[in-house]
């Protein structure tokens, strides 16, 4: 009797096709990136992707459209993202919202911007004038033969090295944009990794801000993403700046700031890496020590002011008025530092020397700006944000954008903590917020940020600290966003030990899915994986119908 049971109750599950197949993940999403809902095109372009993966067998949309600065978006905001909620709602898609970047904060800097985490100027020289102190650059910080005038044999004059001259590099005596001449770089397929590069080594001082610039001219360049500007010290960059040149363009005038930190040196390059083809044009190359351009006004930023020998700390609004940037611009570094106003009545004297120190942010790559995570104003503006949230759309699921969180413990709030510990604090923080306003939410966030095989380590970007260990202070209940491009065997196995739950957040823009297909074969033998979400980046979604059949064939 059993036997026959059994029997009729698998020939039930073939025929309904049980069998053959486990049930689909419950998560199957798509990214949608991009849009910041400040046009009606927007709302017709959203739609199409939303269209696309409901037909694709998707159910859930990851919408990132700054969602974490409500408070300052205008009524048409609103009735957009009423719109894309009932395109989702008609097709059945749970719309999911992304917010709380800390890496890229550019919803929390938009309620302050003197919330971006700041890098410490030190005992800076001013000299006092009658109404005003000025700022007084070392002038020894320089560096030689910037405009390539001083050359021989294709070899240039205070450089420490230039990839292969005569060969890879020139002297270049036709095209330039000041003097008589310019350096010229091409032909970089002659280095073994397609390098052209031109580096020299200059002494400054520890705890300064400094500005580099150049002008560039480029022809056919290709890749042309393959320029960069840097300055390494020891194994640091300390200006991590992506500039995005076009393969060819006229002369163009680069700039960018960085801080010293504790270096006495750095090694300043420009140049290409893995080129393949065109010629690249270098010009009047200069350096320069600069004042409080962009000065932070936080708690855990202050402003410092003592005379020369450190006897004395003169008081803002009594000694001299508070210290501001009123043209304060985060990507507009190459224009003079304010003053130091001095007030009337105060104790600073006409001709005193004195001693200013002060925080700057800097930018990351194109436009990263990290916010500190311990200024207390950063999670008030956060509640107010999840409570705007729980009243226009009511979500029961969250990304958190806590990805690539390159600078932190440097200024006063956050200095001298354990960063895997802040870190995870401030995720932590992050759930508690949300989950104050929507109490069932289920609450995913990227992964790199606790992934010791990936972001979670020593020696990240401008980070003073350590983030290795930061999964050990994040609730278990979140699940873990999974990046990072080509499948991450050890990054899968290693959430799925500590006991989380995953989702793959694949694709990245290329134009086949081998990658996913990796990831696919990788998810059926990792225990925890909720689903897959198709991750693109360009606004690529041509593939997503292909995707949506890999996911049904894979389960």
């Amino acid at each position: 009797m059993r036997r026959c049971l059994l029997s009729s109750l698998l020939s039930v599950l073939v025929v309904s096709g049980l069998s053959a197949k486990a049930a689909p993940y419950p998560d199957r999403f798509v990214w949608v990136f991009g849009w910041g809902l400040r046009r009606d095109a927007d709302v017709a372009e959203i739609t199409k992707v939303l269209e696309s993966a409901a037909k694709s067998g998707l159910n859930g949309a990851v919408l990132s459209a700054s969602l974490d600065s409500l408070c300052k978006q205008p009524p048409e905001y609103f009735r957009r993202l009423r719109e894309v909620q009932r395109v989702c709602d008609s097709l059945g898609l749970e719309l999911i919202p992304s917010l709380f970047s800390v890496g890229y904060g550019g919803g929390t800097l938009g309620h302050n911007r003197h919330l971006a985490e700041g890098l410490p100027v030190e005992d800076a020289p001013f000299a006092a004038g009658k109404d005003t102190a000025r700022f007084l650059a070392d002038a020894s910080v320089r560096l030689s033969n910037g405009g390539f005038e001083e050359f021989a044999n294709h070899r240039f004059k205070g450089f420490n090295f230039h990839d292969e001259p005569g060969v890879i590099s020139f002297a270049d005596t036709e095209i330039f944009h000041s003097g008589k001449a310019s350096a010229r770089l091409e032909n970089f397929t002659a280095h073994p990794n397609g390098n052209g590069r031109i580096n020299q080594e200059v002494r400054l001082r520890p705890h300064r801000c400094y500005r580099v610039s150049v002008w560039v001219k480029t022809e056919g360049l290709r890749p042309a993403s393959g320029f960069r500007l840097t300055v390494l010290a020891q194994n640091r960059d300390l200006a991590p700046r992506t500039f995005n040149l076009p393969s060819t363009t006229d002369w163009r005038k680069l700039t960018t700031v960085f801080n010293s930190l504790d270096f006495d040196s750095v090694r300043l390059y420009a140049g290409v890496w893995e080129g393949k083809d065109g010629k690249v044009w270098l010009d009047d190359w200069t350096l320069e020590e600069i004042g409080p351009v962009n000065v932070l006004r936080r708690p855990g930023t202050p402003v410092t002011v003592r005379n020369e020998d450190g006897t004395a700390t003169f008081e803002e609004d009594k000694d001299y008025e508070a210290l501001q940037d009123p043209d304060f611009s985060l990507w507009n570094v190459d224009r003079p530092a304010p003053s130091l106003r001095l007030a009337a009545g105060g104790r600073i004297r006409d001709g005193e020397r004195l001693r200013v120190s002060w925080f700057h942010p800097m930018v990351i790559h194109e436009s990263q700006v990290t916010v500190c995570m311990a200024e207390p104003e950063v999670y008030q503006i956060w509640e107010h944000e999840a409570k705007l949230l729980a009243e226009h759309l009511r979500p029961r699921r969250v990304q958190l954008n806590m990805d690539e969180v390159r600078m932190g413990g440097t200024c006063l709030a956050c200095r001298g903590k354990d960063m895997a510990a802040l870190l995870g604090e401030c995720v932590t923080r992050q759930a508690q917020i949300l989950r104050r306003s929507l109490p069932d939410a289920r609450i995913y966030v990227w992964s790199d940020m606790f992934d010791p095989n990936h972001n979670a380590r020593t020696n990240y970007y401008l980070v003073k600290g350590d983030y290795a260990g930061s999964w050990r202070h994040i609730p278990k209940d979140l699940v873990i966003s999974v990046w990072g491009g080509a499948p991450r065997p050890k990054s899968l196995r290693f959430f799925a030990d500590l006991g989380f739950e995953t989702l793959v957040a694949c694709y990245y823009d290329a134009n086949d899915l081998n990658d996913v297909k990796g990831w696919l074969r990788l998810a059926g033998e990792t225990p925890k994986v909720r689903g897959f979400m198709y991750t693109p980046w360009q606004r690529k979604y041509g593939l997503l119908p292909a995707f949506g059949d890999m996911l049904r064939e894979a389960q």
